[in-house]
């Protein structure tokens, strides 16, 4: 009888026990008594917690280098920002533009030799310096050749007294004849009509218009080939320079497009690590996952 008293009096005391721990709980964590929302609830009363983890790419790219390279060599910072189509665009602008600007470069030197084998032929100073004394009355009556040692005595022309009968006619004489070969020579002969007497075709046409032989204004066909050769080889050289303009041009803005790129590509990449945990009642288990975005 005593047994089972004391037995009794054991199993009261150990659920009374247990009945105040259950209710602390309930109480410290409210719970509901059904198992999914209880887990909930002591999952989010726990200390577990989510942890994010955020690094840079280890492919990430300098915009200072990037701009660097392509403004050395126009391409070579898309390489580096991988942005291979950009990279290939740049580079044949590149070359398109070196190509153009050699190539036509050469051909301004073929037509200046050309042109000044031309008037080499055909234009003479001493033709020029003859033709202007004898009708340097019409040109300007106030100025006497005989005060000009213009034609030597061997029939040489003395180049310095021609600059200065030159430039003291006036009247349509706006330049001083510059030294055989040097390129303002070659220029002048064909661009002002001062220097018209001295085409080999003046002293003809001369012949043939005689109420005009007076006139230096009234030019020659040799003038007028003369005029184009040089015309035809200054528009090689303007295309030239263009393309070389053209060079530094693509230089910037392959400087500047590299340096977006870097940065753009930086941006588009992203890797972030989240470990986040799982609940299953008794235990808590961790598992990482790895989030990737990349923009096109």
């Amino acid at each position: 009888m005593k047994n089972k008293a004391f037995k009794l009096s054991l199993v009261v005391l150990i659920y009374f026990s247990a009945s105040q721990l259950l209710l602390a709980q309930k109480i410290e964590y409210s719970l509901t008594g059904k198992l999914h929302s209880d887990s909930k609830i002591l999952f989010e009363n726990s200390k577990a917690k989510t942890q994010n983890i955020s690094f840079q790419s280890p492919n990430k790219k300098s915009p200072i280098i990037a701009g660097l390279l392509s403004l050395a060599l126009p391409g070579a910072g898309e390489v580096y920002a991988e942005s291979y189509w950009k990279a290939v665009i740049f580079a044949a602008v590149e070359v398109s533009a070196i190509v153009v600007a050699v190539s036509y470069n050469k051909k301004g030197d073929n037509q200046t030799s050309t042109f000044q084998q031309y008037a080499d032929g055909h234009w003479s100073i001493k033709r020029y310096a003859e033709w202007t004394i004898k009708n340097i009355s019409s040109i300007n009556d106030t100025v006497h050749p005989i005060f000009y040692g213009v034609i030597s005595s061997d029939g040489s022309v003395n180049h310095s007294e021609l600059n200065r009968l030159e430039r003291n006619l006036g009247n349509g004489y706006s330049h001083a004849l510059p030294q055989h070969g040097d390129q303002q020579y070659y220029e002048l002969i064909g661009k002002y009509p001062q220097y018209s007497g001295g085409w080999d075709d003046k002293e003809a046409w001369e012949k043939e218009h005689p109420e005009q032989q007076i006139d230096f204004h009234i030019l020659s066909q040799r003038f007028y080939d003369y005029s184009k050769m040089r015309g035809q080889a200054n528009d090689y050289y303007n295309i030239s320079d263009k393309a070389v303009i053209g060079i530094y041009i693509n230089h910037l803005l392959s400087g500047l497009d590299a340096v977006w790129s870097a940065i753009s590509f930086n941006q588009d990449v992203a890797v972030s690590v989240r470990v986040n945990p799982i609940n299953t009642g008794e235990n808590v288990t961790f598992y990482p996952t790895v989030s990737i975005r990349f923009a096109f």
